[in-house]
């Protein structure tokens, strides 16, 4: 199987930035699609963002388009998640996720494997 471990998490004021990374391991990463979802209490794990196996694709939920960015480095194992222009409402643990998709890159019952979580608190 594969190993997955976010980093980078933490307390930010609004409007400030964070970058997660995840870091895979056990198997190469290369041929999976990556994603990040995020969980706030009393919520259900939703989509953030996924990028496609080679790096050519991306996609993100409405919520975080515009001030997200996802990105990965196949050399290195490594996929990352640029967030600019926080909210309160982004606060919730994030998650690394890895997966043999085609197509339903935004359902997490696609994805096969997944990182402990790493909270991002942000404060109003």
């Amino acid at each position: 199987q594969v190993q997955l471990v976010e980093s980078g998490g933490g307390l930010v004021q609004a409007g400030g930035s964070l970058r997660l990374s995840c870091a895979a391991s056990g198997r190469t990463f290369s041929p999976y699609t990556m994603g990040w979802f995020r969980q706030a209490p009393g919520k259900e794990r939703e989509f953030v963002a996924a990028i496609s196996r080679s790096g050519g694709n991306t996609y993100y939920a409405d919520s975080v388009k515009g001030r997200f960015t996802i990105s990965r480095d196949n050399a290195k194992n490594m996929v990352y998640l640029q967030m600019n222009s926080l909210k309160p409402e982004d606060t919730a643990v994030y998650y690394c996720a890895a997966g043999y998709i085609s197509r339903n890159y935004y359902s997490n019952r696609e994805y096969d494997y997944w990182g402990q979580g790493t909270q991002v608190t942000v404060s109003s």
